[in-house]
């Protein structure tokens, strides 16, 4: 097959390290066989800082016969990486509307799913990690449906304690059956295991923390029967007790963690951990809150508070991984994602940092490294181009020029209704 290049005024290449300018990407058979700044390269001496250039002076290259793409006044970065979203469920905030989507039959659903996966594929998120609904509704779509360009991982229907919160994600166990009995019995074609451990934050009492819905052992039990399953395990939790229980029991992830102290960031960082803050949801409620109300302000308090932790968890080496919690109340699917960024960024976070957790850590929790999250050689070429330089990122994910799967350009899709 011949040969593909790509130049770009930036590269960021999702690692975390900071950015490189004027690169020339060479891709053969859909995967990058090099990657160098064009100031190296002698036989295109001619041609440094080519950034300032227009595509016609890309001829030298073209007259060989071989296609180029230019962007030279543009940022190349790896597809994205949502590891938190519910697809079966929308962002809206009308509470009629969002409870009557919990009432759909899989035939209205799916549709509205098919439409957020490739909402999502436009704005260049090319993984997401679904937590689970219900009616198990995105499960069986996916098992029935090409998703092409988009690798959906999906926790099926998730777990909670009878009583306790998670009704609309989660399931109880089996009558006369542990966590793990029940789950070793229902692992259906999953790929990973969702369990809530905690109930929801509250917006009438800031900080109130609750119980966990499991203890350590049946936990242990849990994660020891996922990872013989081969399957990781992501633990809704936030407070102290709840983390603290899902850390030291062995979860590969904890999802929210609101509240959960330094102490628990300190375990996550020495058994690596990964930690996905979803801190755009407070923002999301402060927003759509009345200006004011008590639970605009403890919102905004939650928000606050989680930057300080994500910051700090940085500074203890804490693995982040961005996701959004897509589809609940004000957080829709797709573009939540460069707002969840924004948010990593004002904690402390570089913006190649931050496009790091949308990209290469991301794709470690989700065990894609080999095919997402980096570009370099090797890797397959899957990556999205946006205008400007890095320093208009995250903001320039609003508006991707164009997206790349394994060499091969997505034509982009047209999108109305704000999901």
């Amino acid at each position: 097959m011949p040969k593909s290049f790509y130049f770009a005024g930036w590269l960021i290449d999702g690692t975390g390290t900071p950015a490189q300018d004027d690169v020339l990407i060479c891709v053969e058979n859909g995967l990058i066989s090099s990657l160098e700044r064009l100031s190296s390269l002698e036989r295109l001496s001619s041609l440094e800082r080519l950034s300032s250039l227009e595509r016609a002076n890309l001829a030298e290259l073209k007259g060989l016969g071989l296609t180029v793409e230019a962007y030279p006044t543009c940022t190349i970065l790896p597809g994205l990486i949502d590891c938190h979203v519910h697809l079966s469920m929308s962002g809206k905030v009308d509470q009629r509307l969002r409870f009557r989507q919990l009432l759909n039959e899989f035939a209205q659903n799916s549709p509205l799913i098919c439409e957020r996966i490739e909402k999502s594929l436009a704005l260049g998120i090319m993984a997401l990690r679904d937590g689970g609904d219900i009616g198990g509704h995105t499960l069986r779509y996916i098992k029935q449906n090409d998703t092409s360009g988009v690798d959906v991982k999906c926790a099926g229907k998730g777990w909670r304690a009878p009583g306790r919160y998670g009704k609309i994600i989660g399931r109880i166990p089996e009558s006369g059956s542990t966590l793990a009995e029940s789950i070793r019995a229902n692992r259906d074609v999953i790929d990973h295991i969702k369990i809530i451990n905690s109930g929801i934050n509250s917006l009438n009492e800031f900080g109130r923390e609750t119980l966990p819905q499991f203890s350590r052992d049946e936990l242990e039990a849990a994660f020891k029967d996922a990872r013989d399953l081969g399957l990781k395990t992501m633990v809704h939790a936030n407070g102290k007790l709840p983390v603290q229980f899902a850390v030291e029991a062995g979860c590969d992830s904890i999802e929210h963690g609101f509240f959960m102290g330094e102490d628990n960031m300190k375990r996550m960082a020495d058994r690596q951990v990964f930690w996905v803050p979803t801190a755009f949801t407070m923002k999301a409620m402060r927003e759509h809150m009345p200006a004011g109300s008590a639970q605009c302000v403890a919102a905004s308090r939650m928000l606050e508070s989680q930057l300080e932790q994500m910051g700090r968890a940085q500074e203890l080496g804490v693995r982040l991984a961005a996701g959004t919690d897509a589809g609940s109340f004000g957080v829709r699917h797709g573009v939540a994602l460069a707002e969840e960024l924004k948010l990593m960024i004002e904690a402390g976070f570089s913006v190649e940092e931050a496009i790091g957790c949308a990209t290469s850590q991301g794709a470690r929790l989700l065990g894609l490294e080999h095919e997402l999250g980096r570009i370099g050689r090797g890797m397959p070429a899957n990556f999205i181009i946006v205008d400007g330089p890095p320093s208009g990122l995250p903001d320039s994910l609003g508006e991707v020029k164009a997206v790349y799967v394994r060499d091969k350009r997505i034509s982009r899709t047209s999108f109305e209704n704000p999901w």
